[in-house]
């Protein structure tokens, strides 16, 4: 099993609208990126893109997806799959906004009952 503890991250301010930020911690030792869309949306995802492993918080943000600058790939923020044709996954971590402030979930296991 899992539980989900949300870690601050700091003021939405601190993530430019349509860039990232890139978190030096992440889950099993890979970075998480942050992401603002123009709208004020807010996703996160481990910072690697599913093809060549390229840092998707130096991408390109448009509407709810991150091209990836080393080979253009298109990344869902929301899914974290590759738009056709090309196929794969970037592992997505929850996030949310409580009084001005991002909280990212990061899930730890939890020892059987």
């Amino acid at each position: 099993m899992h539980d989900v503890v949300w870690k601050k991250i700091g003021p939405l301010s601190n993530i430019p609208v349509r860039g990232a930020r890139r978190l030096c911690f992440g889950l099993g030792g890979k970075p998480i990126a942050v992401f603002r869309t123009g709208e004020d949306k807010f996703f996160a995802l481990v910072d690697e893109c599913p093809h060549k492993k390229g840092p998707l918080s130096e991408g390109i943000v448009s509407g709810n997806t991150i091209t990836c600058p080393l080979h253009n790939w298109v990344i869902g923020l929301d899914t974290g799959i590759a738009a056709e044709p090309d196929e794969g996954k970037t592992q997505t971590v929850p996030v949310k906004l409580e009084n001005g402030e991002l909280y990212i979930g990061l899930e730890l296991e939890r020892a059987p009952a």
